[in-house]
């Protein structure tokens, strides 16, 4: 079975997007964080056999239950880590040796969707894909086989994310597979990228996949 999951978390004022409360407020970081949620899960609710989205806090599962209807099956992230956390979907994803399953975060409205089905069909071939981000850190992993080992001792935030988790693999028989780089939404910088993309797209005729997060940045006139 081919599973795909998104981790994302409540969007409240202090809880989600800090860095960009400090400069477009908290409540604007709010509502850029819900329609981040909004586009990728509409985008991608037809991707696999099973869609898991992954929330946290777990009381917050009344806000998460209209998500319902796109597909997906409503999951409280356990406590923990984030490697905790992550470990844990691939051991609810991978039940059998015919699974696969591919992870992204709520940070990246953008993705391609054919990112998305190369990681899947890179799986075929190799035990573990990455979809490296510009950051740092990885905006999508996916797994064939559980593997514990790569989410243990992980210094989570910061810019060496990505190199600590390639430096894991190679001292396993794990096989590795990577996809092109994309970016995350974490600053200010990365959000003004973010509008001079979907306006660059919308220019060049292509269709953007993230409409609920443009109008929420024609709103906050990131586009001018």
């Amino acid at each position: 079975m081919r599973t795909f999951g998104v981790f994302c978390k409540h969007p409240q004022p202090g809880q989600v997007k800090t860095r960009l409360a400090q400069h477009i407020g908290p409540q604007s970081a709010v509502s850029l964080s819900a329609a981040f949620l909004d586009d990728l899960t509409l985008e991608f609710r037809s991707v696999g056999e099973r869609r898991i989205l992954g929330f946290w806090p777990a009381e917050s599962a009344n806000y998460f239950e209209p998500f319902a209807r796109f597909g997906y099956d409503l999951w409280p992230q356990p406590e923990g880590d984030l490697g905790a956390r992550l470990n844990a979907f691939f051991g609810e994803a991978l039940q059998s040796h015919n699974d696969k399953a591919v992870l992204i975060g709520s940070d990246s409205p953008t993705i391609p969707m054919e990112y998305v089905e190369l990681a899947f069909s890179r799986l075929e071939e190799s035990d573990c894909v990455l979809g490296p981000a510009t950051d740092g850190g990885y905006y999508l992993i996916g797994l064939r086989r559980s593997a514990p080992q790569l989410f243990e001792n992980i210094i989570w935030s910061g810019s060496s994310v990505l190199s600590q988790t390639v430096r894991k693999i190679a001292t396993t028989d794990l096989s590795l597979a990577l996809l092109p780089p994309w970016y995350d939404i974490d600053d200010v910088d990365d959000l003004w990228m973010l509008a001079g993309h979907i306006r660059a797209m919308t220019r060049s005729g292509q269709t953007h996949p993230c409409p609920v997060t443009a109008a929420v940045l024609e709103r906050l006139r990131m586009g001018d």
